[in-house]
Parts: C-alpha cells; sequence; structure tokens
C-alpha cells in the first residue's frame, strides 16, 4: 500500500508541476499574442498615414508647382511645341511611286 501511495504521490506531484508549466508557457504566448497584435496596429496605422502622405504628395497641383519651380518646366503651348517627320525608308518611297528597285 506504501508503494502505491508513493506512486500516486510522484504522479500527482508530476502532474501539479505539469500544469505549472503549461499554465506558464499559456500565459507567455498570450503575452506574446497581445504584442504581435499591438505592434500590428501601429504598424496599420503607419501604413494609413503613409497612404494619405502618399495621396497628398501626388496631387496634380502640387506636381505642377514642383514642376515650375523646382524643374523650371512650363506649359507646352503650340508656339513652343516643335514637330518631327520621318522621312519613308527608301524601299517603301520606290513601292510608293512604282519603281523597281535596283
Amino acid at each position: 500500500m506504501t508503494r502505491l501511495n508513493l506512486v500516486l504521490l510522484v504522479a500527482v506531484l508530476a502532474s501539479a508541476l505539469y500544469l505549472v508549466q503549461s499554465q506558464y508557457e499559456s500565459r507567455r504566448l498570450f503575452t506574446e499574442i497581445d504584442r504581435a497584435t499591438s505592434e500590428a496596429r501601429k504598424l496599420e496605422i503607419e501604413h494609413e498615414r503613409l497612404q494619405v502622405e502618399k495621396r497628398g504628395q501626388a496631387t496634380p497641383l502640387r506636381v505642377e508647382k514642383i514642376a515650375k519651380e523646382q524643374l523650371q518646366m512650363r506649359t507646352a503651348t503650340p508656339a513652343i511645341t516643335q514637330y518631327a517627320t520621318l522621312k519613308p525608308p527608301a524601299s517603301a518611297q520606290s513601292s510608293q511611286t512604282g519603281g523597281a528597285t535596283p
């Protein structure tokens, strides 16, 4: 009977130690999940802030202002526009005129 009691006592102690260890691990993992969730919220807020800032930086009015002030660009008008025309290749000219190629 004493051996049985001793075996049961060891089993109860081992079970209690395992229970304490598993509860500790559970709390540690919960804390880690909570920290990760908090970090994810912070990153999401930062992402949204950057998206708003990006949209603000890319407005057409701002782009035009920077182009004029910093790059000294000006609006294209017919007075300053130069048009380029391409001459057709020699083989295309002879086929259009009906002549034979040498």
